[in-house]
């Protein structure tokens, strides 16, 4: 992690989600631009099949994922101020959450070499 990582002390299953989240909402097919200047909407969460799932061009381990139906989870990054939940059909990534360094996507966002 790197050392300006992780400033509100997220536990590793909610900084894994809202990596997962922040991921998602780079990819058209999952967001939405809004309901606020530089916030985003996800609508659109993964199916897993096997132990992975695809997250545009990573691989993700389905264990790195679990807090995407956690309703605990979402709860948690809600009450830090990083999102907005509907739970379980929507997310709103505020802009904190949106920019909020994680300092994890290289250890769960999985990309090939080639």
């Amino acid at each position: 992690m790197t050392q300006n990582a992780n400033p509100l002390k997220l536990n590793p299953l909610q900084l894994r989600t809202l990596t997962l989240l922040q991921a998602l909402g780079r990819i058209p097919q999952a967001m939405e631009a809004g309901p606020g200047e530089g916030e985003v909407t996800i609508r659109r969460f993964p199916a897993a099949h096997g132990d992975h799932f695809h997250l545009g061009d990573a691989v993700v381990r389905g264990a790195d994922a679990t807090g995407l139906t956690n309703q605990a989870v979402w709860k948690a990054l809600e009450h830090k101020g990083l999102a907005r939940c509907d739970v379980p059909n929507a997310v709103v990534l505020t802009t904190e959450g949106v920019v909020y360094e994680t300092g994890i996507a290289h250890e769960i966002l999985h990309r090939s070499s080639h």
